[in-house]
C-alpha cells in the first residue's frame, strides 16, 4: 500500500487513540497525517492529553474511517520516532501547513510528531 497516494486521494476521518504510562487510555479526533514515506507518517498536534501520553508512551494507534462506507478504511499501528519544533521541520509540505496550524490555532503551542507505521489493518475483517 502507498501510505502517500492513500492519504492524498482518500477522504475521511482520523481517531488516533494512545494510552499513558499506565495505560490510562485517550482517544482523539485528527485530521489524515502527513505521509514522510512509506513507513513513516506525522501528525501536527497541540500540548494536550495525547501529546502528554505520547511523552510516557510511544505507542498509538490511528483509524481512518473513509467517507462514505460504513465499513471501509484502514488501521495504523504507530510507534513515535521523533518530535519537531517549527524551526526544525526541513520537508516544505509539512512546513507549510504546520505554520498554517499555527496561525490558525495561535494560541496553542504546537509541533510535529512522527510515527513509523509498524502495521496497516483493515479497519473490519482482517485479525490482529
Amino acid at each position: 500500500m502507498n501510505i502517500h497516494e492513500y492519504f492524498m486521494k482518500t477522504a475521511g476521518h482520523g481517531v488516533l487513540a494512545t494510552a499513558d504510562s499506565t495505560g490510562k487510555v485517550n482517544v482523539a479526533i485528527f485530521s489524515r497525517p502527513h505521509a514522510i514515506d512509506e513507513k513513516t507518517i506525522a501528525f501536527i498536534m497541540a500540548d494536550h492529553l495525547t501529546h502528554a501520553n505520547l511523552q510516557s508512551n510511544p505507542r498509538a494507534a490511528f483509524l481512518f474511517m473513509e467517507a462514505g462506507s460504513e465499513h471501509a478504511g484502514k488501521r495504523f499501528h504507530l510507534s513515535k520516532t521523533k518530535e519537531l519544533k517549527g524551526s526544525e521541520i526541513s520537508d516544505p509540505a509539512l512546513k507549510e501547513k504546520f505554520e498554517k496550524a499555527s496561525r490558525e490555532y495561535e494560541y496553542e503551542k504546537l509541533c510535529v510528531v512522527h510515527f513509523r507505521v509498524d502495521r496497516v489493518l483493515a479497519m473490519v475483517g482482517e485479525d490482529e
